[in-house]
């Protein structure tokens, strides 16, 4: 018994109170947390989405930079997951490769994009010879090949969708262009519907997941994802991919007449 026990009053050999712990602080609740990210990504999309959709509309070298920029964005990303996974990818050789992907596109064609593809390949693979472990240097060649090509390759195609006028007559000839009637902003349709079907997929399999999701699509790779999610993404995708189709059918025409409904349901 303490002198401040006795001092207090207490009996000396009197048994003391138990101690009881306070309860933990409750967590915030999980709705707050759903309402919090369900403003960040409406926020996020109000900024965006005039942003993204003007760029298309004025096309030229604003619409190639904004793709360099979320190319650099998308690889710095990938190539940061990557070296949490212990890998050391050339970052800065990556990141020149995949920006020159798009300026190569809009200057030439994918026949050029390839030929980089190539020799970009060859290059991580010349720089990995000083590496004295094997292993070492395989994970760098591929971390740094991947994302050159998952995001640098793969969103390069948003060049050649914009100018799709372009790369058909390159490809095929101005007659195909005349005979499928394709017009110079033909891409800015096909960009706009692509977009759509991408952004409402997303949306689609967040709501669809948050709502029925019960059943792990994969949850050794996210565990977040659920059946009912794709089910939902693919459904809202396809929907909205639609629904773009007949707004440029009623109001431009003249931009999408050429893509069929079935095709556009099958995209």
């Amino acid at each position: 018994m303490s002198e401040a026990s006795v001092a207090d009053g207490e009996e000396p050999g009197a048994p003391s109170e138990p101690v009881h712990p306070r309860p933990p602080t409750p967590s915030e609740p999980e709705p707050e947390k759903k309402r919090s990210d369900l403003l960040k990504r409406m926020l996020t999309a109000a900024v965006l989405v005039p942003a993204v959709l003007y760029l298309i509309y004025m096309g030229g070298l604003w619409y190639l930079g904004a793709v360099v920029v979320i190319i650099l964005l998308g690889q710095n990303e990938i190539y940061g997951l990557i070296r949490d996974k212990g890998a050391h990818p050339l970052v800065g050789f990556g990141l020149a490769a995949g920006a020159s992907l798009p300026v190569v596109a809009y200057m030439g064609n994918e026949y050029h994009a390839t030929v980089l593809m190539t020799v970009t390949l060859l290059a991580t693979m010349v720089l990995q010879l000083g590496k004295t472990q094997i292993t070492e240097a395989l994970a760098s060649i591929s971390g740094t090949f991947f994302g050159v090509f998952y995001v640098g390759w793969l969103l390069s195609h948003a060049i050649v969708l914009r100018f799709f006028q372009d790369a058909v007559v390159s490809k095929y000839g101005a007659d195909a262009v005349l005979e499928l009637g394709i017009v110079p902003d033909t891409g800015a349709f096909l960009m706009v519907f692509t977009l759509s079907i991408v952004v409402w997929c997303d949306a689609g399999a967040y709501f669809a997941g948050r709502a029925y999701g019960k059943h792990k699509l994969a949850p050794a790779v996210s565990p977040g994802k659920s059946v009912e999610g794709a089910v939902g993404g693919v459904v809202m995708g396809t929907a909205v991919g639609l629904l773009a189709k007949g707004i440029f059918d009623v109001f431009f025409p003249d931009l999408s007449h050429f893509m069929g409904w079935v095709a556009a349901g099958v995209l």
